[in-house]
This record gives C-alpha cells, sequence and structure tokens, in this order.
C-alpha cells in the first residue's frame, strides 16, 4: 500500500509539473530568406515568435521550427501538423473563405516586384517586353498568380535555390530578371550594400501578399490565444520597432 501511494503522489508530481511547464506550441515556416528569417535566430518571423513567447500567453510557449514547402503543405491538408504555421495565406492552401483552417489578420503585406538592370526597358503592361529573357525564380515554388503574365511576356523562368542567389545572378548577368517579394529585394540591397540606382523594380499584377498565422482547427484554443495579439501589432510601438529593422 505504501508503495502504491508513493507511486501515486509521484504521477501527480509528475502532472503538476507539467502543467506548470505548459504547452510549446511549434510554429513552423518554409521560410530560409531574409529578412523573414536572418540565419537561424533572427528575422522577421523569430522576432515575431519571441514577442509572442514575451506576452505570456497562458500556459503557451512558441517555437519555431523550419519544415520544407512541400512536406508543410501535405502536413496542413493532411491533418497531420502538430502546431501552427507563420507566414501564410489562405489561398495558398486552397481556403480563400478560410473555413478549412483559422487564419489570423495578416501581420505582414508585400508584394511581388520584378528587379531588372537600370538601362533594360521595360514596362509591365506592354506584352512581349521581356520575350525570351530569363527571369530569376525560386526551385519548386509556383507562382499562380504571375502565370498567365509571364507567359504573355514571354519569359523563360530559370530556377534557383533562392531569392537572395537569384539577385546575385542578376547582378553578376547570369539572369535577365529576377521576380520576388518587394521586402526581399529592397532587404538584399540594403544588407549587401548594392546601388539601388543599378536596379529598376517593377510592382507585377499580382495579390498582395499577406502574412498570416495558419491554425489548424485542432488548435483553436492557441487561435484563441495569439489572434487578439496579432490584431494588435499595428498600434503597438514596440512591435513597430522590431519590425521596422528589416525595411
Amino acid at each position: 500500500m505504501k508503495k502504491f501511494l508513493t507511486a501515486l503522489a509521484m504521477l501527480c508530481l509528475g502532472v503538476l509539473h507539467g502543467a506548470a511547464q505548459g504547452e510549446v506550441v511549434n510554429v513552423y515556416t518554409s521560410a530560409r530568406v531574409a529578412p523573414l528569417m536572418v540565419g537561424d535566430s533572427s528575422g522577421l518571423y523569430p522576432d515575431l515568435v519571441d514577442y509572442l513567447n514575451r506576452k505570456k500567453l497562458g500556459p503557451l510557449s512558441f517555437k519555431l521550427i523550419y519544415l520544407p514547402r512541400k512536406r508543410l503543405q501535405l502536413q496542413v491538408e493532411r491533418g497531420e501538423l502538430d502546431g501552427i504555421v507563420i507566414g501564410m495565406m489562405p489561398h495558398w492552401f486552397n481556403d480563400v473563405d478560410q473555413k478549412k483552417y483559422l487564419w489570423t489578420v495578416p501581420f505582414d503585406i508585400d508584394r511581388y516586384v520584378i528587379v531588372l538592370p537600370a538601362g533594360q526597358a521595360f514596362s509591365v503592361s506592354k506584352p512581349g517586353a521581356l520575350s525570351g529573357r530569363t527571369v530569376g525564380m525560386v526551385l519548386g515554388y509556383s507562382y499562380p498568380d504571375l502565370e498567365a503574365w509571364m507567359h504573355q511576356q514571354g519569359l523563360v523562368r530559370s530556377d534557383a535555390i533562392s531569392d537572395d542567389n537569384n539577385l546575385e545572378k542578376l547582378r553578376f548577368g547570369r539572369v535577365d530578371s529576377v521576380t520576388a517579394a518587394e521586402s526581399v529585394v529592397r532587404y538584399y540591397l540594403k544588407v549587401h550594400a548594392v546601388e539601388a540606382d543599378k536596379f529598376q523594380l517593377h510592382e507585377l499584377p499580382s495579390r498582395a501578399t499577406e502574412r498570416r498565422f495558419l491554425v489548424p482547427h485542432a488548435k483553436a484554443a492557441i487561435y484563441e490565444k495569439i489572434a487578439p495579439v496579432i490584431r494588435q501589432l499595428k498600434d503597438d510601438p514596440e512591435w513597430q520597432r522590431l519590425a521596422a529593422k528589416y525595411e
């Protein structure tokens, strides 16, 4: 009997210890490009995860984890993901009505641009202006909003492992143009001390990129904690100072 009571007491202590430790929420990203991810521990996404941890949202703590895009999408669509996702858009998951998953409001809004050498004559609205020329894009990524425009322009896709790699290729004349998110391009030009007047940026005819948190319905309790915090980011000077580092 004594052994039984001792074992029961140890079990209860273990349960209480686990409750005191709280729940670690895995926050997944497929991003490997600055300013979203700068190295392994800084960038817009790590800063936002750290910000959530400072908010002391009950028993929750948040841990950022990288997962390749195709694997991440498969786990989300099969209902196998053991966490939430940062930096996604509803239409990337065929969820424009926002019914398959829970979505926060956007915490960042971006747009796709095409980057060209400064001397290249170009008009976004002129068909065939870049016919036969190469455009750097990221290997394994699809750009459904841009496919019709690219076909109209006659662009030839040239894939690389990252946006940074494509921009390096453009600097050295190994591709004729690059398509990427504007924030990525401007951060690259700033960090690498590239003279901005050597390039021209044109906004492309695609919808704005609204970066949100995707939360499976099974994680609704987590959504209820983070959604109000994300909603008020635009009014929080602390977050505005953090985000300004990456502009």
